[in-house]
């Protein structure tokens, strides 16, 4: 990368509903309690989306943020990318809606579907473009309302949701600055281990998968750990060594926000201090696709990033898929 043109992120934008389900609320819906959610996962709230927003919404009002970060306007886009897996619908794409609301005329649109792993997967590719010449400007979000198709009555899974998006304007930055490395993957194997069977040509809606909860995010949790775990090492250390770099270079780690024990493992293995690592799941639980972004703009409004840190961002999904990249800020 370091002979193309420097791309890096020039503005942030993020936005949650308004709407808060705490777990005190879900004890009241199923068999759970707040001691055993937060012990396991790290997680105490989620927002949720109002019933008259979609994830156009929440991307919308993440994307006019991060526009006015940037100092822009729709109209200097030359490129939409919406990481998600739950569009608006099928199709347009939720990149086609926001490209109509945001006065962005004449950008490519299109949503990007890796889940969790989404954002670092939209973060490589408008790099790419840009790197080439072909675009100058793009907004990469990650954007997720699950809880349209998270299962209430099941205590496995609709404790670990929330709703959000996340926004972030790439262009091109200074010379030694902006994104390092990439790596992405997959392993399309264990795809059956988080999924959502109902709703496309294999399974469409019918009242039999609708009964039978075909709509819902199905999760095998023990095995998705297991990946998690591991991919998170793995990941993190390819693209630091495709960066050239030692995990003592990084300033800022930016996990996918899941399971405070995944992170916890992720700490150990690379031996990074507290300060060094952006934790929000306990206010916004698995946003997917909206988790590394949240998290990211949250530390830049904090301040925790200053000219120069390198900031390492890693997630993993349904897929199942990882993505990781490395960034100075």
């Amino acid at each position: 990368m370091n002979n193309l043109r420097p791309v890096g992120i020039i503005g942030t934008g993020k936005y949650v509903p308004e709407k808060i389900l705490t777990n005190s609320d879900l004890e009241k819906m199923v068999d759970t309690n707040d001691e055993w959610i937060v012990s396991r996962t790290g997680i105490k709230e989620r927002h949720i989306a109002a019933p008259d927003q979609a994830t156009s919404d929440l991307a919308y009002e993440a994307a006019i943020k991060a526009l006015e970060s940037a100092g822009m306007t729709g109209s200097d886009l030359d490129l939409i990318i919406v990481a998600t897996i739950t569009p608006d619908s099928s199709f347009p794409s939720t990149a086609c809606i926001l490209q109509d609301k945001l006065g962005a005329k004449g950008a490519a649109a299109f949503d990007l579907s890796a889940a969790c792993s989404g954002f670092v997967y939209g973060l490589a590719s408008a790099t790419s473009f840009i790197q080439s010449g072909m675009y100058n400007n793009a907004l990469v979000i990650g954007a997720d309302c699950l809880s349209r198709i998270t299962d209430y009555t099941d205590r496995n899974t609709c404790v670990l949701f929330g709703d959000g998006a996340g926004a972030v304007v790439v262009g091109e930055v200074p010379e030694g600055r902006g994104f390092k490395a990439f790596d992405l993957g997959a392993e399309g194997a264990g795809g059956s281990l988080l999924q959502m069977e109902g709703g496309g040509s294999r399974l469409p809606a019918t009242a039999e998968t609708v009964e039978n909860k075909k709509h819902y995010i199905n999760m095998n949790g023990r095995e998705v750990f297991k990946f998690a775990v591991r991919v998170m090492g793995t990941a993190t250390i390819e693209v630091l060594r495709k960066a050239g770099m030692e995990r003592t270079d990084v300033d800022l780690f930016v996990p996918h926000q899941a399971n405070i024990r995944i992170i916890q493992s992720a700490m150990q293995r690379l031996e990074l201090p507290e300060e060094k690592v952006v934790v929000n799941v306990d206010k916004y639980a698995n946003t997917s696709a909206a988790s590394i972004p949240l998290a990211l703009v949250e530390a830049a409004e904090e301040g925790r990033m200053k000219a120069g840190d390198t900031v390492l961002m890693v997630g993993f999904g349904g897929g199942l898929t990882w993505g990781a990249s490395v960034l100075v800020w």
